[in-house]
C-alpha cells in the first residue's frame, strides 16, 4: 500500500531541495529521518516535516507501522515563481527570481526484490556519517578507518614498487657483462 504527504509552495527552489530528497529514495523511514536529522540545509527541515505527515498519515489512514515503512518516491516539482525587482545603477532594475516547489513523498510498505538486495549497502554509505549499526552483519566505515586504510594501501604499493625496481636493477646487472675501455691511445 502506499501513503503519499504534498508540501505545496514550500519557499525554496527546486534544485537545492532535489539535492537532499535524492539522498533519502530508497531508504527506510527510520534511517531517512536520521538522515535528514542531521543534514544541515533548510531542504532538510522541509523535506522532513513532509517525511512525517506522510508517516502520520500511513499510521492513522492506512493503519500500517512506521517500522516497515520505506521512501519509494521524494519528488520536487517546481512551483510558481514569485518575480521581484532590485533597483540597479543609473535607474535601471534587474529581477529576482524567488523560486517555489511542491515535495511530494511516497512511502510504501513493499519492498521491491530487485532492490532489496543491495539495499544494505546503499543503506550503509549514505548514512555512515551518522554512525548508526543498521543491522548486526553491517559493519559501518568511520573516516578514521578508511584513512588508516588509504596509509595501509599506500605503505604496501610503495613496498611493492621498492621490491620491483630492486628486482630490475639485479636483472639488469646480471645481464649487462663487463666492457672493455675503448680509449685511444696516442
Amino acid at each position: 500500500m502506499e501513503v503519499r504527504s504534498i508540501y505545496k509552495y514550500a519557499r525554496i527552489s527546486p534544485f537545492k531541495a532535489r539535492e537532499v530528497t535524492r539522498e533519502i529514495q530508497g531508504l527506510p523511514v527510520s534511517a531517512a529521518l536520521d538522515l535528514l536529522a542531521f543534514t544541515p540545509k533548510k531542504a532538510a527541515f522541509l523535506i522532513g516535516k513532509t517525511l512525517k505527515s506522510a508517516i502520520a498519515n500511513a499510521e492513522n489512514n492506512a493503519n500500517l507501522k512506521p517500522d516497515g515503512l520505506v521512501v519509494k518516491e521524494a519528488i520536487v516539482g517546481e512551483g510558481p515563481t514569485l518575480k521581484r525587482i532590485m533597483a540597479r545603477a543609473r535607474g535601471s532594475a534587474s529581477r529576482i527570481q524567488k523560486r517555489t516547489s511542491h515535495i511530494r513523498i511516497v512511502l510504501s510498505d513493499e519492498i521491491p526484490m530487485a532492490r532489496a538486495r543491495g539495499s544494505a549497502s546503499r543503506i550503509q554509505k549514505r548514512t555512515s556519517h551518522i554512525r548508526i549499526v543498521l543491522s548486526d552483519e553491517i559493519p559501518i566505515e568511520t573516516r578514521e578507518k578508511r584513512k588508516a586504510k588509504r596509509e595501509q594501501e599506500k605503505k604496501m604499493a610503495k613496498k611493492e614498487i621498492k621490491d620491483e625496481a630492486s628486482e630490475s636493477a639485479e636483472t639488469v646487472a646480471e645481464k649487462k657483462p663487463a666492457k672493455p675501455s675503448t680509449k685511444a691511445k696516442k
